[in-house]
């Protein structure tokens, strides 16, 4: 280390129950390797604004106000949901580290409806998802799908309320909640593709702070790191953004890297798919890297061909 660690290393935080459960989770990793830390509460867009997201103005709702404080130096690092991370590069700030990930998968959330095959004709079901709501559709025309906000405790209040018959939340985040007993369904991945980085934390900080990145680099999972690189660099070539009707899965297998990647309408009634793999078998973990950014962009090229820049801006225009 090129620092003493007596040095008080402050983590940058949403303040949802959720952010603080993967902040507070991350913190005592690092206190347990000895490291002193303390969490600094930041308000984000995504926190103070109300109506769908999509409408809310742009990318990074939930991380803008983080990253500024990030460049400011009143935090020294930050822990994000990875999927609310836009992929584009923020000069001097860099993805640092990916602990492992947890379920990746989107559950079914409902008082009355026991799993998504048993999902009544005309149902109304809540999300605030883009990607969700246009792979229900995709498979349930007939189902009426409404956006719904807040945090988890408040979506699932407004699911007891009788609001809607079901909604859909990722099941990694009822998960780190202590809320499993609230899964009805957990949604088969050939239904429904889950979001670039779902069920991963992603950690964030100033690239120049070495010190920072060596402490940060005890956290990260290798397997995670390459599959959500290989996403994460798939949305970044489509230009599409965090909140676009895409969903992305890597999988590490036996020294194989395998991306299956989805492209939606908005109304989920086109939708282009497209799968590729890649042999890290031999490589260094930088040459792992490249070829996990190389395997992204190769899906994305495939999705491009068969009209995936087409299906993005429709269903930017009709949100």
């Amino acid at each position: 280390m090129s620092e003493s660690s007596d040095r008080i290393l402050k983590l940058g935080t949403r303040s949802s129950a959720l952010a603080l459960w993967q902040s507070n989770w991350v913190a005592t990793q690092l206190r347990e390797l000895g490291f002193a830390i303390e969490l600094v509460k930041i308000s984000t867009s995504g926190d103070v604004k109300s109506g769908p997201i999509g409408a809310i103005g742009s990318q990074g709702v939930f991380t803008k106000e983080i990253q500024r404080a990030l460049l400011e130096k009143e935090v020294d690092f930050a822990v994000h949901s990875l999927k609310d991370l836009p992929t584009e590069d923020i000069p001097g700030l860099c993805l640092t580290s990916v602990p492992p990930r947890e379920s990746v998968g989107d559950v079914l959330v409902s008082n009355e409806i026991s799993s998504f095959d048993e999902i009544p004709k005309g149902a109304l079901i809540g999300t605030g998802s883009m990607r969700r709501k246009a792979q229900l559709l995709n498979q349930r025309p007939d189902l009426q799908v409404e956006d719904i906000r807040g945090n988890v405790d408040t979506r699932l209040q407004k699911l007891d309320d009788g609001a809607y018959q079901a909604i859909i939340l990722a099941e990694s985040g009822l998960k780190r909640l202590g809320l499993t007993e609230r899964i009805t369904h957990v949604i088969d991945r050939g239904v429904m593709i889950p979001a670039v980085g779902q069920g991963a934390l992603g950690i964030e900080c100033r690239e120049e702070d070495t010190y920072v990145r060596e402490v940060l680099d005890h956290l990260n999972d290798l397997t995670t790191f390459l599959c959500v690189t290989a996403e994460r660099a798939m949305l970044k070539a489509l230009r599409a953004g965090c909140l676009a009707p895409v969903g992305a899965w890597g999988q590490l297998q036996e020294d194989q890297l395998h991306l299956q990647g989805v492209v939606l309408s908005g109304t989920g009634d086109q939708r282009v798919d497209s799968d590729s793999l890649v042999d890290l078998s031999g490589q260094t973990a930088a040459a792992q890297v490249e070829s996990a950014t190389a395997l992204g962009q190769a899906v994305a090229e495939s999705l491009i061909a068969q009209g995936a820049t087409g299906l993005i801006a429709e269903a930017r225009e009709n949100y």
